[in-house]
């Protein structure tokens, strides 16, 4: 989640979002059953890569989660995604590496950094040990951390130094966060491989009919930061039901609409994006509300939506 009450878009902001012309890879007049159909065969052409959602219904973070559970989730996501992303490294999330190898699929692999010193080093030494093991692709040291503010800069700095020293050179070593932290800490920028960032047009309240421009503006702020490193969408997506926040209404047909103009431009465009996110999971509603809940392109029983 990359929500930040003063990142919501002003009324100036979304004047200047519906002045531009809008690019759209929508038919004009298409009812919800065209944009199924859309979806349905862009799905099925693959995405290049998609969050891993770990938990069923009654399940959340600090449960243990089994292999089997992981691996018949993978099994599920295995036709339609050549990556996956984690999000952290215990618990049983580290079988999700282990399961998207055995079915052929890449992944970046997330150690969770929080308030817990303990649990942050059990992270950090399972990130590298899977990495060490071949099982990683690319590192992500942390996840929205400025963000929810739970250790210091420095300290964070420290870790992905500690990652990026303890595995192979080959494996990309970066941070996750919103777009714009890597232009508010070049120094922090300056020390990842490449450009982790969350773009959600959503959690600024931007309308769906220019979701798309404002999603376009965000990669670029995170590309102008990056100064020429590559820069990788780890998160995008709109809810199917809940709240609306500002003018971002979740819909089945907004969902819809997000998902294919999204894809089609990271093909087009040659960007490289992790949709947010493979199944429902209720859990989540106690952080974000109703809306919460619903980010899926797979329903929490694990049926696909549409």
């Amino acid at each position: 989640m990359s929500y930040r009450k003063d990142q919501l878009l002003t009324p100036k902001q979304e004047a200047f979002l519906a002045s531009i012309q809008q690019q759209s890879f929508i038919p004009e007049n298409s009812d919800i059953e065209d944009l199924q159909a859309i979806f349905k065969n862009l799905l099925s052409k693959g995405l290049h890569g998609i969050c891993f959602s770990m938990y069923e219904d009654g399940q959340e973070p600090g449960d243990h989660i089994t292999l089997e559970q992981v691996r018949r989730r993978m099994k599920i996501l295995k036709p339609y995604t050549k990556w996956v992303r984690s999000f952290s490294c215990i618990e049983g999330n580290e079988f999700v590496p282990q399961a998207a190898k055995e079915e052929g699929i890449k992944t970046l692999v997330g150690a969770w950094i929080g308030d817990d010193p303990k649990k942050n080093r059990q992270e950090l030494d399972a990130l590298i040990e899977l990495a060490n093991k071949g099982l990683v692709d690319i590192a992500a040291v942390g996840n929205e951390v400025l963000y929810r503010n739970d250790i210091p800069l420095e300290e964070l700095k420290t870790y992905i130094r500690e990652v990026r020293a303890a595995i192979p050179k080959d494996i990309p070593v970066g941070y996750v966060d919103a777009y714009y932290e890597f232009t508010v800490h070049p120094d922090l920028t300056e020390l990842c491989d490449v450009i982790l960032a969350n773009c959600y047009p959503f959690w600024e309240s931007c309308h769906i009919d220019y979701a798309l421009t404002h999603m376009q503006q965000m990669f670029g702020q995170a590309l102008g930061a990056a100064k020429g490193k590559k820069v990788i969408i780890t998160e995008t997506g709109w809810p199917s039901k809940g709240e609306s926040l500002g003018s971002a209404q979740p819909s089945d047909i907004n969902f819809l609409k997000y998902f294919i103009n999204t894809q089609n431009w990271c093909q087009q465009a040659g960007v490289e994006s992790f949709y947010f996110s493979s199944f429902d999971e209720s859990w989540k509603v106690g952080d974000e509300g109703e809306v919460g809940a619903y980010w899926g392109i797979w329903d929490k029983n694990e049926q696909i939506k549409y």
